[in-house]
């Protein structure tokens, strides 16, 4: 595996049940490598100290049970939390009565038995949104551009935030648009905002844009609406998107700074 596989910790006190999600895991689009494994709080404890002083390892992401014989997944999410390096949580349980204490844990996701592929690859990339690239040794880090990944045909591609040109806010997900393509998101508009930073520009509620992909702003007939109503038009596809009232002086200040 290379430096962008995440390194996966399964805890679960059922042996099947860690059986099942390695197989999952190896099913899956996103790069990834079991590190370790455990039946319950204390011995997935022990991964991140060993009693031997030996080295600790590098983990990513915590698939994690909650109900467990002794202290149970919620206390041991807990625990994992005050580590120097926390790794990200996802709770696997066939329970769904702990979504709401498993969000106040600040849990990454929350996955319920039996569980499906596909669920599995949404919380994986969920994961690798937050997971730092590994530095080089002797090589000054650079300041990472940010990464979204998508979903194009049943797989998880990761796009640049240089190659988007706007994302909109559809029914229930995300489209977000480069050159040649289209793709679909599971994030809302709120968190991709804040992610991406200021290269890019609310200009609807239901729409960001590029700066750098602002090519004009003038007003245009609705066609929904009737009447008119202003609008960016984005390049290179030509696109015209539809531009609220009270961002109409923000994307003209913007346009007239670059």
């Amino acid at each position: 595996m290379g430096n962008d596989a995440l390194r996966v910790m399964v805890v679960d006190d059922e042996q099947l049940a860690r059986l099942r999600l390695k197989t999952l895991l190896s099913q899956s689009d996103c790069p990834n490598e079991v590190v370790a494994e455990a039946g319950d709080a204390r011995q997935a404890l022990a991964v991140f100290s060993p009693a031997d002083g030996g080295v600790a390892p590098v983990v990513d992401l915590v698939l994690l049970d909650i109900q467990m014989p002794g202290p149970d997944g919620l206390r041991l999410a807990e625990r994992l939390r005050s580590l120097a390096n926390p790794p990200a949580v996802v709770f696997v349980t066939a329970h769904a009565g702990h979504a709401l204490q498993a969000f106040e844990l600040e849990a990454l996701d929350y996955l319920t038995k039996p569980v499906r592929l596909d669920r599995l690859n949404a919380a994986l990339a969920r994961c690798v949104k937050r997971k730092p690239l590994a530095a080089t040794p002797g090589v000054p880090e650079q300041i990472e551009e940010p990464t979204l990944v998508a979903q194009d045909r049943g797989r998880l591609v990761r796009v640049p935030a240089s190659q988007v040109i706007y994302l909109k806010a559809e029914l229930k997900y995300v489209t977000l648009r480069t050159a040649e393509h289209s793709h679909v998101l599971d994030q809302s508009l709120t968190e991709l905002e804040g992610q991406l930073g200021d290269k890019f520009v609310r200009v609807h509620r239901n729409a960001l844009v590029a700066r750098s992909a602002m090519k004009a702003l003038e007003r245009r007939a609705d066609d929904e609406e009737g009447g008119e109503t202003w609008a960016v038009q984005v390049q290179p596809t030509g696109e015209w998107l539809a531009v609220s009232r009270r961002q109409v002086a923000t994307v003209r200040e913007v346009m007239a700074g670059r």
